[in-house]
């Protein structure tokens, strides 16, 4: 199966921090990925890159085929992307401002009315859904995040941080949803609720120093680090205190 996402070499280099370090790795449709790593790892740095918001300082980034940096307009349409602490417009209306990025998109009217109350189910907000944003708990306002990157039904979802902020049953519909979205999908999730990881992902890249020190299912990181649980594994593996 050809890789939806492929991540060669990839550097950013700022001033006195090396903060991605020559990262290479591949996706493909079905894979849930957690991206794992200490405060300062370079996980966030690597998504932003991925997304196109951040220009790396070495290396390639394929999205679908296609390269980020030579074409990231055509390269973007198959991505969708919650980033941490994502910025909403917090005077808008939910309905207004996930009309708008639909708009930004270029979805057209014979199809965006019906995609917005797709994502309005998937991500439970019909109850605020002619709310301002700004009077919004944060768990809503994750939700309403959330949403805005599946306007598209983009192949690739970039999730960091997804259920920052949700209470437990929140927390759960996330992610069931995001196991049942993967059938269809690529999905790299940037998170330190290591409970998140065990319940969605099948696969773990796990990062220290800009670097990714292991990459492999959750019983092959357990049995890299000869650890009997993901939190033991990632202090023995990130270099944290003595366990």
């Amino acid at each position: 199966m050809k890789p939806l996402l492929k991540v060669d070499s990839l550097y950013k280099q700022f001033v006195g921090i090396c903060a991605v370090d020559l990262v290479s790795f591949e996706a493909k449709k079905g894979e849930v990925i957690a991206l794992l790593g200490p405060n300062g790892a370079g996980k966030s740095t690597l998504m932003n890159m991925i997304a196109g918001l951040l220009t790396p300082s070495g290396g390639h980034i394929e999205i679908n085929g296609c390269s980020i940096q030579d074409n990231p307009e055509k390269a973007k349409q198959s991505l969708g992307f919650l980033a941490e602490g994502a910025p909403l417009y917090s005077d808008m209306s939910v309905y207004a401002f996930l009309d708008y990025m639909a708009d930004l998109k270029g979805l057209n009217k014979s199809q965006k009315q019906a995609r917005l109350n797709e994502v309005k189910e998937m991500a439970q907000i019909d109850e605020v859904w002619q709310m301002k944003i700004e009077t919004l708990s944060k768990g809503y306002q994750r939700r309403v995040g959330f949403a805005q990157s599946l306007l598209s039904d983009p192949e690739i979802l970039l999730l960091d941080e997804p259920t920052d902020g949700l209470d437990p049953n929140q927390k759960e519909h996330i992610r069931k949803l995001i196991k049942h979205l993967s059938k269809n999908k690529t999905i790299l999730i940037s998170t330190h609720l290591l409970d998140d990881v065990a319940e969605m992902c099948n696969r773990i890249l796990l990062m220290s120093h800009g670097k990714i020190i292991t990459d492999g299912s959750l019983d092959e990181t357990l049995i890299k680090a000869k650890a009997l649980s993901l939190e033991t594994a990632f202090r023995k593996l990130t270099g944290g205190s003595h366990v």
